[in-house]
């Protein structure tokens, strides 16, 4: 029997590589819609997949607003047809005339950003003045990640205030991401998902009262996108359930999402018994996270004996099994910036790699 992932060219292909597998990212595409109970409210990430390609799919589906994380990410999108991009990314220094170069360049396109700071604001809306342009920027909000934003409450609100008085740039309203929030469990998950939107929704309501307009509300990750796809009036933003990991079951419920990326590596040694030596090293495979880092079809057992720049030695009883030059596949742990170590990708049609994408915006630059 065959398995879905294997490669029939796989002789063919530089290692290491990785492979995606465009019928298993439109099933996933198509959950993601359906959980979210429609494109209107949905907003996924590119900076998962960094592929125009995978752009046009979303878009042959419906999906017409991105979110992205680099000035590249939403150069990609734009020129791949997107028609409403946020850049979830505060731009500071040089950014801001990056982005507003971008908004230039791409007329048919929405753009927007998040900001949490009263001096970006102005210098934003400085900049855009001079440039003839109106920047739609979202108050980021800090719901307890501590990463960026500020947290919900009269400052926030004056900073808000200060985004419909500035000229350059207009309120699009609350961005607020959950990225700390994760648990496999459901329930426990709901539950504190909920309790942390609460925040929005209150300070929302404050904004409201103090006679400001709130257009819209931009929040979630990936776990938690179903729970608050729920609220009608938000847009949520998925990304890695784009391609999937091993990874992201442990961090989250499951909805039935199918592992699209793999990674194709091969034995380069067996330097002692019961070792083999695979050529996929850091630059391969993402190595942020404790081992495993990659989940070995066939290997699941072994263990890591060390894990360097270009190589993965491995402990396995099964190692007397594989010899020199020999293919492996395998799931990583975190897809996201394993995608971003790669500068293309193989594209797997009925277990045939039939052509190469570039990963366009793994680029800090691209044009702009």
């Amino acid at each position: 029997m065959t398995d879905w992932y294997t490669v029939s060219n796989a002789a063919e292909i530089p290692s290491p590589a990785l492979l995606i597998y465009p019928e298993r990212i439109r099933q996933n595409l198509q959950l993601m819609i359906e959980i979210a109970g429609g494109v209107e409210n949905l907003r996924p990430h590119v900076k998962t997949h960094k592929l125009p390609q995978v752009v046009q799919l979303k878009r042959e589906l419906g999906i017409e607003k991105f979110k992205t994380s680099t000035i590249a990410e939403a150069e990609m999108t734009a020129a791949a047809g997107g028609k409403d991009v946020l850049l979830a990314y505060q731009p500071a220094g040089p950014g801001i005339q990056r982005l507003l170069t971008l908004i230039l360049h791409f007329p048919q396109t929405k753009f927007s950003t998040i900001v949490d700071d009263a001096e970006t604001i102005r210098q934003i809306g400085q900049q855009a003045t001079e440039a003839g342009l109106e920047v739609p920027v979202y108050l980021d909000l800090d719901v307890g990640m501590h990463r960026t934003g500020i947290t919900p409450g009269e400052g926030a609100l004056e900073l808000y205030r200060l985004i419909t008085l500035t000229k350059g740039v207009i309120p699009a309203g609350l961005h607020a991401y959950d990225g700390h929030l994760h648990d496999p469990d459901e329930a426990k998950l709901t539950e504190v998902a909920k309790q942390t939107f609460q925040q929005v929704i209150h300070f929302r309501l404050l904004l409201e009262q103090a006679g400001l307009i709130v257009p819209g509300i931009v929040a979630s990750g990936t776990p938690t996108f179903p729970i608050l796809a729920q609220y009608t009036d938000v847009e949520v933003g998925c990304g890695t359930s784009v391609l999937w990991d091993f990874g992201q079951p442990k961090l989250s419920p499951d909805p039935g999402f199918l592992n699209a990326a793999v990674l194709l590596t091969r034995v380069i040694s067996k330097p002692q018994s019961g070792l083999l030596t695979l050529d996929l090293g850091h630059k391969a495979v993402a190595s942020e996270m404790s081992h495993p880092r990659v989940q070995l079809f066939g290997l699941e057992e072994a263990e890591v004996v060390v894990h360097n720049e270009e190589h993965l030695t491995l402990k396995s009883p099964r190692a007397n099994e594989y010899h020199v030059g020999d293919v492996v596949y395998g799931l990583p742990r975190h897809i996201c910036p394993t995608v971003a170590l790669h500068h293309e990708a193989w594209v797997v049609r009925d277990h045939l790699a039939t052509e190469c994408w570039e990963i366009v915006a793994r680029k800090r630059k691209i044009t702009l």
